[in-house]
């Protein structure tokens, strides 16, 4: 199904920008924070609340931030604290902030920089933290390793556990930390997806061969993911069985960069690419799927439907995400600085 966009769309971005994350620890109502990416001016973080008449998107705090910013994440216990990883002249760079109380102010006050995660010497591509609530490690990933931190914000402190490193082909370029098992991340490599043991610090196991863009744990569904991938759009695994792919959804017509699992009902699921189109999946995965050992190329392959492509863009999408407070919302992001927030109850009845 085609359409376009009858969603909310928020106009306070000034710049380019890539990263949306939804504020989870706001039980209140329905928040997100995304931050811009401008080679000159001062970078902003943009606190955004879906207003109590549901109408429109309001700005409840902007902040300066020093830098470009390539990721973001909120803290899933505190809602005043995120990640940022950011560039400057001098390289990349990782911190964790704190937001102060706004109270209407209309000046723009200064973040509060909790600590930095330094010691990185490779290129910082990702910041995680534990997505189902309060949690005293965080993970960050450069392009050749992995490490543990032990973190304190109310003592603004953070300090390397463990450390992993990949091999020197694979590139690391992101990842997802499995909510059904804290021990266990999935990072993504140029051509693979590696899922790491945080206890020993080495990888167990991977998918070989794939250039991945983006991985996502389902939240309500053990051992199950969904990549975004170059070569095949979107794919969903068992990580008991990763010889073969569950099922295959076609993505988008140019690169399928974002892949996310809707945090309540367990077969939607989001897509976003480089064709200005944000997808609705009805991602069913059944128990026949699981115990076939069949690739998903065979003949009994059966594509997912297409529940609705949202196209009321002009430029690529790089940022997605559900609302955790109201799960049938979700906010996406367009390079160009376009917040739209769309809801997606008329498709709830066909799960």
């Amino acid at each position: 199904m085609q359409g376009g966009s009858s969603g909310i769309v928020y106009g306070g971005l000034k710049y380019q920008a890539r990263c949306i994350a939804d504020v989870r620890a706001d039980a209140g109502s329905t928040t997100f924070l995304a931050g811009t990416l401008s080679l000159k001016e001062e970078n902003e973080v943009h606190l955004i609340r879906l207003s109590p008449a549901e109408g429109e998107l309001v700005c409840d705090g902007l902040f300066y931030h020093p830098d470009e910013i390539w990721d973001l994440k909120s803290c899933p216990f505190d809602h005043r604290i995120f990640s940022t990883v950011y560039t400057s002249g001098e390289g990349y760079g990782a911190s964790v902030w704190k937001m102060p109380e706004v109270n209407g102010q209309s000046n723009s006050p200064q973040l509060d920089q909790l600590f930095e995660l330094s010691g990185h010497r490779g290129k910082i591509r990702r910041v995680i933290w534990w997505p189902l609530g309060k949690h005293d490690k965080l993970i960050s990933i450069d392009d050749r390793n992995i490490f543990l931190w032990s973190i304190d914000t109310s003592n603004k402190s953070a300090k390397v556990i463990s450390q992993g490193s990949a091999d020197m082909l694979p590139n690391l370029r992101g990842g997802a930390w499995d909510p059904h098992n804290h021990n266990s991340v999935a990072a993504i490599s140029d051509s693979s997806l590696q899922l790491w043991d945080l206890r020993s610090m080495e990888k167990s196991t991977a998918i070989e061969h794939a250039h991945i863009r983006d991985v996502d744990y389902n939240p309500k569904k053990q051992n199950i993911i969904a990549t975004a991938e170059d070569e095949f759009g979107i794919r969903l695994w068992d990580l008991r069985m990763l010889k073969h792919p569950l099922k295959d959804l076609p993505g988008h017509s140019h690169w399928t960069w974002a892949v996310r699992h809707n945090p309540e009902y367990d077969e939607l699921l989001l897509s976003a690419g480089t064709d200005s189109t944000v997808n609705l999946w009805l991602a069913k995965v059944s128990s026949d799927d699981s115990e076939s050992d069949s690739p998903s190329g065979s003949p009994n392959r059966q594509e997912e439907p297409l529940l609705n492509s949202y196209t009321d863009y002009e430029d690529s999408i790089y940022g997605i995400a559900w609302s955790s407070h109201d799960p049938s919302l979700f906010a996406s992001l367009s390079y160009d600085g376009r917040v739209v927030l769309e809801s997606v109850k008329p498709y709830l009845q066909r799960k």
